[in-house]
């Protein structure tokens, strides 16, 4: 059974506010704040809009116990280097990133800094995010094979491992792209209930400031929501 979970507002753990292009992870256990304030909303709004997840995520780690510190180092950098050049090979069906909350591409560039010594003896590791590409046509169980398929048949050097934690998670790019789109609902239910009531009435919308959040709806799948409220003004004519 997928998780459903709730992200309430879009912030870096890095430090900083997402940009309009930025990778989101969506699914995962974790509140996102702006300015420090966590956002708190117990009751999803009527007003949703569907979304597909665009990949399907997950972090492993690729690990090596090599006693020879050099060789260890080499080893890894070989299994990382063998890792890109796969991820590259598959026509964008896996691509690779780093990070927590928001996801950076990951090169050769990044090898060296992302290597870090392991709580045992003689032993180094790097944390990769994996993604695939989520498809209209794609199923969950898919999905996760295209994954684990890449992890099997991705060289490993030497006494290296590449490990996955066994959590799954989605992701958005540019969640508030579809701000417009969430507003236009919201307007037109709006219209809809103020013209249920007759001439006389308006209607209230307040929350429309507040960023996107979202809860996983199917196992790719997710609603995005603005959290909002909605009341009727005016008086009944006799």
């Amino acid at each position: 059974m997928f998780r459903r979970s709730v992200a309430m507002a879009i912030v870096l753990a890095l430090g900083g506010v997402a940009a309009a292009e930025d990778e989101i992870v969506v699914t995962a256990a974790r509140y996102m704040a702006n300015d420090g304030e966590r956002a708190a909303v117990s009751v999803i709004p009527h007003v949703t809009l569907k979304r597909r997840a665009d990949n399907l995520v997950t972090q492993v780690r690729v690990i090596c116990d090599t006693r020879d510190p050099t060789l260890r180092g080499e080893e890894l950098r070989q299994t990382l280097r063998d890792m890109i050049a796969a991820a590259a090979a598959s026509g964008g069906a896996i691509t690779l990133s780093v990070g927590d909350t928001i996801l950076v591409p990951f090169d050769e560039s990044m090898i060296e800094k992302s290597i870090y010594p392991e709580g045992r003896p003689d032993t180094s590791y790097a944390a990769v995010v994996v993604k695939t590409a989520v498809t209209a046509s794609d199923s969950y169980d898919g999905a996760v094979q295209r994954v684990r398929d890449f992890v099997a048949k991705t060289p490993k050097a030497g006494r290296t491992e590449i490990l996955a934690d066994g959590r799954w998670d989605l992701t958005l790019i540019g969640p508030e792209r579809n701000r417009q789109e969430l507003i236009g609902l919201i307007a037109a239910d709006a219209r809809q209930a103020a013209g249920l009531f007759g001439t006389s009435f308006g209607v209230e919308v307040d929350g429309l400031q507040n960023p996107i959040a979202w809860t996983q709806s199917g196992p790719l799948d997710l609603d995005l929501y603005i959290p909002y409220s909605l009341k009727t003004s005016g008086t009944v004519t006799p």
